[in-house]
């Protein structure tokens, strides 16, 4: 996937469907046969599956901080009494979930960051059941994902140390937006505007995990990069455009990462990580180290 620019992109598949163009791409790219490619975007969205079917509501991390918010999402959900209605309930549920296993150390697909992991599971799954779609589909939206990280990782950054959790949730739902618009029936521009509508929505979230620990607030964080994710879909198929072109959001998304205080960007310091419950965590986790 060697594009270096969503208008390289774009222009790339003004006779070709946007998962054709990409696979087409990483192929040469990687030096991989068509079925080679295909074959490990297979593997990583079955990964995905089983990761959901792994969820284990009893556990919880080795701070404590993390565990069982999924299952108690899913009971809320099942109740009927959401603000969101069941299908969002069912999407937030499923982002919790997802994040919490990464934190207790279980299997998850990094989407484009464990931190991250789980927006991308969390707007998949929930629509392939709904639109009842089979897993190939989901696998050229997934190709469609993995396009828009790769440009933003080339020109801005993935990583919360480097950009702020920007780059982090905020790539995880720029790529969520882009694969359900694809899904859902978008064009190659529509996926591109998708993608940089939730990337202007989510313009400098810092990066601030208590104890240097992906899992407050990151886990929750990963809700609502799902849920900018679908109403960025939802605009782009209306027809709506971001007013800034794409790349140059790209471009402020990196400009914005390098002018955030280090104290914002994964050190533990600033932000939720430095409040006083945030400290006294942090204290307390250093001392069991210590022993």
């Amino acid at each position: 996937m060697a594009y270096e620019s969503l208008g390289e992109l774009q222009n790339a598949c003004r006779h070709h469907d946007i998962f054709e163009a990409v696979l087409e791409s990483d192929c040469v790219d990687r030096g991989v046969t068509r079925e080679q490619s295909l074959t490990q975007m297979r593997a990583l969205y079955g990964a995905i599956r089983r990761s959901k079917e792994g969820y284990d509501p009893a556990l919880r991390s080795h701070s404590g901080m993390v565990g069982g918010d999924g299952a108690k999402m899913r009971e809320y959900v099942a109740k009927g009494k959401t603000i969101c209605g069941e299908y969002i309930g069912g999407v937030i549920a499923q982002a919790i979930e997802m994040g919490e296993s990464n934190a207790c150390m279980k299997c998850i697909v990094a989407a484009p960051t464990a931190g991250s992991c789980g927006v991308l599971p969390a707007v998949l799954l929930p629509y392939q059941r709904r639109e009842n779609l089979p897993d190939e589909t989901m696998v050229k939206a997934m190709y469609v994902a993995g396009v828009i990280g790769q440009v933003i990782a080339s020109n801005a950054s993935i990583a919360g140390a480097a950009g702020g959790c920007q780059a982090e949730i905020g790539t995880a739902s720029a790529m969520g937006a882009a694969a359900l618009c694809y899904l859902a029936g978008g064009n190659a521009e529509a996926v591109c505007h998708a993608a940089t509508l939730a990337i202007k929505s989510m313009l400098g979230l810092v990066c601030d995990p208590i104890a240097g620990l992906v899992e407050v607030p990151c886990v929750k964080r990963n809700a609502a990069g799902a849920m900018i994710a679908m109403s960025s879909a939802d605009m782009a198929l209306a027809g709506i455009r971001s007013a800034v072109p794409p790349d140059e959001v790209i471009l402020a998304m990196r400009e914005v990462g390098e002018k955030m205080d280090v104290s914002l960007k994964e050190t533990g310091i600033g932000g939720i990580a430095g409040t006083p419950f945030g400290q006294k965590i942090a204290e307390q986790m250093n001392l069991e180290e210590e022993d």
